[in-house]
């Protein structure tokens, strides 16, 4: 997908947050017009596992959808509040369809991904979950909808458009998740059964509401990527982000930025 957006033939996808920055710190002309949801990612280990926290699984092996991940920055985030370092946990990258297969197995500790690849763990009865995002990291931002300059400049009314439908929609998932659960799972190619679970236990799993990017916490996210080495060099929030597109009541109230209490 990042390829297909690098060669001009794909004008708008979902993309992770940290990827889509990576883009635009590449030179790729591309911006972020809105959030796809909140939250919605979850730290699992085997449900036999007496871990409590994430210092219980130091020299374990943990792993990850990649380096440009969401998971990758919370991770660290929460390592930084627990007094680890890297060389404590062995992380290694893996395709998040494979994770609870390997978690099942014991060819991996831990986990740590978007759902419903955490969802599945728990109903097969494999896993259980130590943290959900919003635990470590409230409100993080998880997908966001990237635009080529290009259709912004074409095309502005189709972006207008994805924007609105996504906030409608995502109003609508909010009350309506069972219905929202039977619509959305042949979309994933998941089991509805796992597709309900993600939306309702708990009920604020995932959220798609305050899906208006706000330049502190995009900035907050970048800053820890600097840290990590995922990006390579300072980049101003103007060139990341449009807001151009998103209509006046659709917008929310100004809400501050959660600083983000990490449970010990």
């Amino acid at each position: 997908m990042v390829e297909t957006m690098k060669a001009g033939a794909l004008d708008a996808t979902f993309m992770n947050l940290p990827m889509a920055m990576k883009l635009r710190e590449q030179g790729v002309p591309v911006k972020i017009a809105y959030l796809g949801h909140r939250d919605g990612s979850t730290v699992i280990v085997p449900r036999a596992s007496k871990a409590q926290s994430l210092r219980d699984l130091k020299g374990k092996t943990f792993a990850l959808p990649s380096k440009y991940s969401n998971q990758n920055i919370v991770i660290h985030k929460l390592m930084e509040d627990q007094g680890l370092r890297d060389a404590d946990l062995r992380f290694i990258e893996m395709p998040p369809p494979d994770m609870p297969g390997a978690l099942a197995v014991g060819a991996i500790d831990a986990y740590f991904v978007g759902e419903p690849h955490c969802a599945r763990a728990e109903l097969d009865g494999t896993g259980r979950v130590l943290y959900h995002v919003k635990d470590i990291w409230p409100r993080f931002i998880s997908c966001c909808l990237v635009v080529t300059d290009k259709l912004i400049q074409e095309r502005p009314e189709v972006v207008k458009d994805l924007v609105r439908g996504i906030a409608e929609s995502g109003e609508w998932a909010e009350n309506h998740r069972l219905d929202a659960a039977r619509v959305a799972a042949p979309f994933f190619r998941q089991d509805e059964k796992v597709v309900r679970y993600v939306l309702t236990q708990p009920p604020d799993r995932v959220s798609y509401r305050m899906l208006t990017p706000e330049d502190e916490e995009l900035k907050r996210i970048h800053d820890m990527g600097l840290k990590l080495g995922v990006f390579a060099k300072p980049l101003a929030m103007s060139e990341v982000v449009t807001r151009a597109f998103i209509p006046d009541d659709i917008k929310p109230a100004n809400i501050p930025t959660p600083v983000g209490e990490v449970v010990p």
